[in-house]
């Protein structure tokens, strides 16, 4: 994977330029030392909706917000950027092949102009929504990558505090019911919360988690009561399955330790299958947001059945937060 973003000056506009990571404007001293908020955008209806999370999010926890945009090797992500001068057989004339490359550069070109304006955009829209976000936080940086999404987000995992994507890209936007090809193997790899964003974007007023007793649901549980992200907001705990003494304690347990730091946390136990309960839940009780573990199945089940965080985030109507 190669770096192809630029560095702008004091002066700059929020377009990017040039070969390497670029700040708009220079940071200031406000933010650094935590985590940011990395939001990764690309051309797809989704795109909207990832800058105004992220901008919420980075607003609310005080952490410097990053956009992210990765142009698929080798010819960037722009319909028909397939590279053509490779797929030329023998005794084909030189100045074909050379036309070829010719037009694979322009592609690569163009493809890496309309990721700088998308980057632009997106720190513009957040400049609108939310003034002040950079005196309380740091100026929002953007950076350019070629490579493969889940390596580029890897290469900055280090210094990030929550990933914001979104559920479909450019190529799968309008297939309804499936993921982005790159979502699956970005849950897998990133150790971050990432929070999975619908194509629309509303302040959520109220949280669901899915509660299984697990230890990334207690850490999650955690988080939520000892973090910014989510603080005034009532978070339901449900848990799917039936009704036992063990599972009710360790619901109440989690609810109260919500409830010590200050939220408002009803609990539910309910039955049936967490595809289709979930779901139920989070309609009849207006549940804006679902913050969930990923892949809590068994190696075997995923094999055969697929995850419940799988059929959750194909199914689910609104944005998910998934834990590691």
């Amino acid at each position: 994977m190669t770096d192809a973003s630029p560095t702008a000056s004091p002066t700059a506009s929020a377009t990017p330029s040039s070969e390497q990571d670029s700040v708009i404007p220079p940071p200031s001293p406000q933010g650094t030392g935590a985590g940011s908020v990395l939001a990764c955008i690309d051309d797809s209806p989704y795109a909207g909706a990832v800058c105004d999370f992220a901008a919420w999010s980075a607003e609310r926890m005080t952490a410097p917000l990053t956009f992210l945009h990765v142009l698929d090797a080798p010819s960037g992500n722009v319909p028909g950027s397939k590279n053509l001068s490779g797929a030329i057989g023998l005794g084909a004339r030189e100045d074909l092949l050379e036309e070829l490359a010719d037009l694979d550069e322009a592609r690569a070109r163009l493809a890496m102009e309309r990721g700088r304006q998308l980057l632009a955009a997106a720190v513009e829209r957040v400049r609108a929504a939310t003034p002040a976000l950079e005196a309380a936080t740091g100026a929002i940086q953007v950076r350019q990558r070629h490579g493969e999404l889940v390596d580029a987000i890897l290469a900055l995992e280090s210094g990030v505090r929550m990933l914001v994507v979104g559920k479909r890209g450019t190529a799968s936007a309008r297939r309804h019911g499936h993921l982005g090809r790159h979502l699956e193997e970005v849950i897998r790899a990133v150790q971050q919360p990432i929070l999975v964003a619908q194509q629309s974007f509303a302040p959520p007023l109220r949280i669901m988690f899915a509660w299984d007793g697990s230890p990334t649901a207690q850490k999650g549980v955690r988080m939520i009561a000892s973090g910014s992200l989510f603080r005034g907001i009532p978070c339901h705990l449900v848990h799917v399955g039936g009704e036992r003494a063990d599972i009710r304690r360790s619901l109440e347990a989690a609810a109260e330790a919500l409830r010590d730091a200050g939220f408002e946390a009803p609990t539910a136990i309910v039955s049936g299958n967490p595809e289709d309960a979930l779901p139920r839940y989070q309609l009849e009780n207006g549940i804006d947001l679902l913050v969930m573990g990923a892949f809590g199945h068994s190696r075997l089940r995923r094999m055969i059945l697929g995850s419940t965080t799988t059929a959750m985030l194909r199914t689910c109507t609104v944005s998910v937060m998934v834990l590691r």
